[in-house]
């Protein structure tokens, strides 16, 4: 344009429309919008456009209070995470910015008046997810003049391509290269061709090309800059192309371009009604204070061309902005600088490359500081809807935990783990073992079939329900009984784990037989004790009701199990399906937690919600900086892997004390095996920091309001002696349903840490081989096979390999339990494994008398009973580290029950039980010891305690 065409014109961005360039605003803020900003622009700058990106919302939404009012309304009605309470402030924004830019849209006919949204940065190289997110977006923001952008990689262009054929406006973004740009104009042609092909319109599509440019001056200059520095030879060739670079390149695409345009296949589109894919030059502030801070706008005006400017860009070309047709001035020059600096070595082709990758990961980081800020924002508007989490860790373990959350954040490990990449942990077997990630909101969908169970149980007058199960389908509805107690006007829910007759005798007693609904509970149907308690209770209910009770009875299983085919063939009441994609024990907020809950009358609406406000808070959008349960899973497994930090000590408020027997099975199943992993204790009444080594990490959880003065102090206690220690405070009862998947979700980081696979366990099944035998021969003979003590002295008889036989000597009791429990050494731990009745009594015992062997040792120590224990920490015990020093402790039955139907008593399966997992336990070279108790239980559990007392 000439100055005779400039005359009259007052603003320089009003009159960049006389040379066919739209002026765009590369910002957005609500505020901005909200106070007539961006519309004074519109009606006095001549503005014709709006982008967006990670970068712009985080600074509108990291900030201030402009979002705080919507967030807090919507969080008040919607249960969400970082991400999607994000999309819903954004989307928002972008609605409010394109009622403002419409009237333009209009004016022009669709030519201008967009604003941009951009589809996530994390999918910049994933062209299905791209795909995927654009047409979700599209949908969501319901506005003709919305582009959403797609960046313009390799695995972008494929993205545009079917954005375009699908009718999606597309802002194409982060190019730097003809050849990129090249690619993307391309795959817009294509679009535009499968469109038309379709018979449906392509009239009203537009798109843009966002071709950035002073960042590939940034590039260039700085090279040029320290090669003069340094005297290269062809210091004044180089100084000639600063600056330069960028324009030349831009200019060369604009070339492209027209030719395009002369197209005989782009007059066939035109010919349609199809619109040009303009170019659209971004990245056009000035960041070298050497060049006229217009230096991008002026030297880049043209036909049929956009420009997104900055704000102070803008402004500054408003107050002394000179246009003119620039963009195809001295092209044959533009050509020469791309030759000379091809010639001088500066490598644009490596620099567009390098800014491609740079630019993605900027917004990822950018991204991340937002979703960050807005997951710091919502935690505080949650509150105490929130179970909170605070980590005190020594210097050295915090530095390494910290330098982990952030490689996760770099390699974008979360977000993979949400995508059930195998490649997390042991790239093998686990994506088929994550449908725990979904159940929640799964279970949610499909609560009416959970609340018609409540409903019926309550109207059948139900006094008791007794789960019959073992590990992850027993130990979740334990915590559920215990932490909620009897339901008004619902029945008490009780859960059976164990085989050892004087336990199944108690239950019995302590349940009315005839108004008892009996869950049988097992995920294959082929474990041996809910198989053989079903059976019992079965013939026990008829004898009590006088016919078969199989109304009385209802299962969770997988589909297609052996439980359900025998559930079917024996009428069962009801029969509930758990998912196959999650192993036991992370299933607790799957049909085996809530099934036992609706029965006894748990608020199952409330349990859920609690549970999901978990799922939220450790999404994939939740940046690892702010995702509680990736830092507590990070804490786990680097304090274990890279300080021997490898003893979690559980200490829960008594309100919610049983969780601490969920959490033993869900740390040692997941972690214990290939010879590394955690090794969870549990119940263990606080000393003083001197009785502890240096493997310990201590998880506080506690139920605000119910806190126990003692576990306070104690706890204050090891902080101050500077042991690593992690409190999750929950503000009510419910909120163990937030435990439970915050547990689950850090087992899993902890196991990727541990490169294991936290979703197998293939050392349970080596006890119920050895036992199956056990079982077998006493089916075939009428005995057990025979066994004889190595030693005995009294009540005991002691039991061995010959290898822990040599160790620990023949001697009498007191010296054979000093030579082995002095196996231990710092850094190990002592099991406790007790098969005999769990009740007040025996828990007191064996309490009393863990805590007399780590006070004198100064080792971990766990009181476990057996059978319940094979299916919980036995996995860790032998597949984990090899340092534990195990006890195991057997009595005479004072009485047996049969099992129906089989040749062997419940007497008998518990002592196979008890011989078969010490066999394994031998075979792993573990340094394990039994004891059997003949006579009165009470006296010799006494006698034994008082021997040990002795031996160390």
């Amino acid at each position: 344009m000439d100055a005779e065409q400039n005359k009259g014109s007052t603003n320089p961005l009003k009159a960049l429309e006389r040379f066919g360039q739209s002026p765009w605003l590369d910002f957005i803020q609500r505020s901005y919008t909200a106070d007539g900003s961006l519309r004074k622009l519109v009606d006095e700058d001549g503005l014709k456009g709006v982008t967006s990106n990670p970068a712009i919302f985080e600074k509108a939404m990291g900030y201030g209070t402009d979002y705080d009012a919507q967030m807090k309304e919507v969080l008040a009605r919607e249960i969400l995470s970082a991400g999607e309470l994000y999309e819903k402030l954004a989307v928002t924004d972008i609605q409010d910015a394109t009622k403002v830019l419409h009237p333009v849209y209009v004016a022009t006919k669709g030519v201008d008046g967009y604003v941009s949204l951009e589809v996530s940065p994390y999918l910049a190289f994933d062209t299905e997810g791209t795909i995927h997110e654009a047409l979700r977006l599209w949908k969501e923001v319901d506005r003709e003049n919305l582009m959403i952008k797609i960046p313009g990689t390799r695995e972008g262009a494929p993205a545009v391509q079917a954005a375009i054929a699908e009718g999606i406006n597309v802002n194409v973004t982060l190019l730097f290269s003809l050849d990129a740009y090249k690619a993307v104009l391309e795959a817009y042609l294509v679009g535009l061709e499968t469109r038309h092909a379709k018979g449906e319109d392509i009239s009203k599509i537009a798109s843009v090309a966002s071709f950035f440019v002073s960042r590939i001056d940034g590039k260039i200059d700085g090279e040029i800059d320290a090669r003069v520095a340094a005297g290269d030879k062809d210091a004044a060739a180089l100084k000639a192309l600063r600056g330069k670079v960028a324009i030349a390149n831009a200019k060369l695409a604009y070339q492209h371009y027209l030719d395009v345009m002369k197209t005989e296949r782009w007059a066939k589109l035109k010919a349609a009604g199809a619109r040009p894919q303009r170019l659209l030059w971004a990245s056009t502030g000035t960041k070298d204070k050497a060049f006229s801070d217009v230096l991008y706008v002026e030297e880049l005006i043209g036909p049929e061309t956009v420009n997104t400017i900055p704000p102070a860009t803008f402004d500054a070309f408003r107050d002394h902005g000179t246009p003119r047709e620039s963009l195809t001035e001295d092209v044959a020059g533009a050509r020469h600088v791309i030759e000379e600096q091809a010639r001088l070595g500066l490598d644009l082709g490596a620099v567009t490359e390098k800014l491609v990758v740079e630019g993605c990961a900027a917004f990822v980081d950018a991204f991340d500081k937002l979703l960050g800020a807005v997951a710091a924002k919502q935690k505080a508007i949650l509150g105490d809807k929130l179970i909170a989490q605070e980590a005190r860790l020594p210097g050295e373990l915090k530095a390494a935990v910290e330098a982990a959350i952030e490689d996760w954040r770099k390699e974008g490990k979360l977000r993979r783990l949400w995508a059930r990449d195998a490649s997390v942990w042991t790239g093998n077997g686990e994506a088929k073992w994550l449908d725990w990630l979904d159940v929640v909101e799964d279970r949610l969908a499909h609560i009416a079939e959970l609340e018609n169970l409540s409903r019926e149980v309550k109207e059948r007058g139900f006094t008791d329900v007794l789960l019959l199960g073992m590990g992850g389908s027993s130990l979740g509805p334990e915590v559920l009984a215990e932490t909620f107690g009897q339901q008004p006007g619902f029945p008490r829910l009780r859960v059976l784990d164990s085989t050892d007759p004087q336990e199944i005798a108690t239950f019995e007693k302590a349940i009315n037989l005839k108004t008892t609904l009996f869950i049988v509970s097992s995920k294959s149907g082929a474990t041996l004790e809910p198989n053989i308690l079903k059976a019992y209770f079965r013939v026990a209910a008829g004898k009590a009701l006088g016919h078969a009770p199989d109304g009385h009875f209802v299962t969770v299983t997988d589909p297609g199990s052996q439980m359900e085919e025998v559930a079917r063939k024996c009428s069962f009441w009801k029969i509930f399906h758990g998912l196959g994609g999650i192993g036991g024990r992370f299933s607790v907020l799957s049909n085996f937690g809530m099934v036992p809950a609706a029965a006894a009358g748990i608020d199952l609406r409330k349990l859920l919600n609690s549970a999901l406000y978990a799922v939220k808070e450790s999404a994939a959008s939740v940046p690892p900086a702010e995702n509680a349960a990736l830092q507590l899973g990070v804490i786990l497994g680097v304090a274990a892997k890279t300080f021997g930090h490898d003893k979690v000590t559980f200490v829960t408020s008594p309100a919610i004390r049983d969780l601490g027997a969920w959490l033993e099975q869900l740390l040692a199943e997941s972690t214990g095996k290939r010879g590394r992993g955690l090794i969870p204790i549990d119940d263990e009444t606080l000393g003083g920091p001197g009785v502890y080594g240096k493997d310990r990490v201590f998880a506080y959880i506690r139920l605000k309001g119910a806190e126990d003065a003692a576990q306070e102090a104690a706890i204050e206690a090891l902080r101050a002696a500077g042991e690593p220690v992690v409190t999750i405070t929950l503000t009510d009862p419910y909120q163990v349903a937030q435990a439970f998947f915050h547990w689950e979700f850090a087992t899993a980081v902890a196991g990727s840490i541990l490169e294991i696979d936290p979703f197998d366990q293939p050392d349970v099944e080596a006890s119920k081989v050895e036992t199956r035998k056990l079982t077998t021969a006493f089916n075939e003979t009428g005995s057990l096979p025979p066994e004889a003590p190595f030693a005995t002295d009294g009540v005991f008889s002691f039991y061995a390999d010959d290898a822990n036989a040599k160790a620990v000597g023949d001697g009498d009791a007191v010296s054979i339990l000093k030579a082995h429990f002095h196996r231990a050494k710092a850094g190990d731990y002592v099991a406790l494994l007790a098969y005999i009745e769990r009740d007040k009594a025996s828990r007191s015992w064996i309490q009393a008398l863990r805590l007399k062997l780590r006070d004198a040792l100064h080792v971990a120590t766990a009181a476990e009973f057996g059978p319940r224990f094979l299916h919980s920490t036995g996995q860790a015990y032998k597949g984990g580290p090899a340092s534990g020093v195990f006890l195991q402790v057997t009595a005479d039955d004072a009485a047996d029950l049969p099992v129906p139907e089989e040749k062997f008593t419940f007497g008998i399966v518990k002592a196979a039980q008890a011989r078969g997992d010490f066999d394994v336990l031998s075979e792993r070279g573990r340094r394990a010891l039994r004891v059997h108790i003949s006579g009165p239980l009470d006296a010799g559990l006494n006698a034994l305690s008082e021997a040990i007392g002795k031996a160390v």
